[in-house]
C-alpha cells in the first residue's frame, strides 16, 4: 500500500493558514524584497514544487528559502516553525508543518497553502527575464493540469498500488497510463506541456513524475512499472527538465525515501525493481 497511512503529524492535521500576498503597499502582505521567508522540506512534494518555483524565479536575494529535515522534529511539527503557528493560530498546539510562507516582519505565518503560495511566488515576484511560470490566458490549462496530476497520476498510482491485481487495481491504472500517454502526446507540440515556454504546469508534472518513480513504484506490479515506463518521450521530458538547475538541485532522492519508509504502511511489490530514471546520473544539459 502507498503512503496512505501516514504516522502523526499528518499534513491534514495541522491547521490551514490562507493569507495572501498582494500586489501593493495598500495590502496587508505586500512583496516587500525580505520581509518573507519560505521553509520548505524538499522530501515533500508540495515542498519541492514550491523550492523549484522559487529557484526558477530566483528569489533567492529576495526571498529566502530555509530546508526542513525530511521528517517533522516530533508530534508538534518542525521546531523551527512552532513560534510563527503559535502567533498566529489561536491556541495552536500542533503540528506545525511546512510549506510555510511566514512573515519575518510580524513573525506570523501567512500561507501554508501550497498552491496559494505557488500562485503568489509567481504573480508577486515575478522579475523581468525570467520565466511567467503563469502566464495570462494559461490560468485555467495549470490548474486543469494541476488536478490531473494529483488525481490521474498520484490518487491513481496509489489506488493502483492499494488494490493489486483486482478489477479496482486494473481500472486505477488504465487511468493512469491513459493520463500518461495524453500527456506524452502533448508534449509532441512542444519541448514543455503548453508549447514553448516552461510554466507553473511543468513543475507539477516534474514533481509528480519523481513520485511515480520514486515513491509509488514500490508498490506496483513489474508490469504495471513496464507499462509506465513506456512512455519514452514523457520520461525523456522529465531527464530533461532534471537537467535545469532548479529542478535538479532540488530533488533529495534519500529524503524522499526516508519519508516514505516512514509513512508507507504498505509491503513493497515486485515494481519496486524496476526503477524508470537513474536519477543520481549527470543529466543532459537543457537550454531553456
Amino acid at each position: 500500500m502507498p503512503e496512505t497511512m501516514p504516522n502523526p503529524p499528518t499534513a491534514a492535521a495541522t491547521s490551514v493558514v490562507r493569507e495572501r500576498i498582494g500586489p501593493d503597499a495598500k495590502s496587508g502582505h505586500y512583496p516587500a524584497p525580505h520581509r518573507y521567508q519560505l521553509h520548505v522540506s524538499l522530501s515533500c512534494p508540495g515542498g519541492l514544487r514550491v523550492a523549484i518555483t522559487h529557484g526558477l524565479l530566483e528569489l533567492a536575494d529576495r526571498l529566502p528559502l530555509s530546508l526542513l529535515p525530511a521528517l517533522p522534529d516530533d508530534e508538534r511539527g518542525h521546531a523551527a516553525l512552532r513560534d510563527a503557528y503559535a502567533a498566529t493560530v489561536h491556541g495552536f498546539h500542533g503540528p506545525a508543518l511546512g510549506p510555510a510562507l511566514v512573515d519575518r516582519w510580524t513573525g506570523r505565518l501567512v500561507s501554508n497553502h501550497v498552491p496559494d503560495i505557488l500562485a503568489d511566488l509567481s504573480l508577486r515576484f515575478h522579475r523581468p527575464g525570467l520565466p511567467r511560470l503563469r502566464p495570462f490566458g494559461a490560468e485555467s490549462a495549470i490548474d486543469a493540469l494541476t488536478a490531473r496530476c494529483a488525481q490521474d497520476i498520484a490518487e491513481a498510482a496509489q489506488l493502483a498500488g492499494e488494490a493489486g491485481a483486482g478489477e479496482a487495481g486494473e481500472r486505477a491504472l488504465e487511468r493512469l497510463l491513459d493520463t500518461l500517454s495524453e500527456l506524452q502526446e502533448q508534449l509532441t507540440r512542444g519541448p514543455y506541456l503548453l508549447g514553448r515556454n516552461l510554466t507553473a504546469a511543468d513543475v507539477e508534472l516534474w514533481v509528480a513524475l519523481v513520485q511515480l518513480d520514486t515513491v509509488h513504484r514500490w508498490h506496483l506490479g513489474a508490469d504495471a512499472v513496464r507499462r509506465i515506463a513506456d512512455h519514452p518521450r514523457l520520461w525523456a521530458y522529465a531527464r530533461r527538465l532534471r537537467a535545469i538547475p532548479a529542478f535538479g538541485d532540488r530533488l533529495r532522492l534519500a529524503d524522499i525515501a526516508r519519508r516514505h519508509e516512514h509513512c508507507c504502511r504498505g509491503l513493497e511489490a515486485a515494481g519496486a525493481a524496476v526503477q524508470i530514471i537513474d536519477w543520481t546520473a549527470a543529466p543532459n544539459v537543457l537550454t531553456r
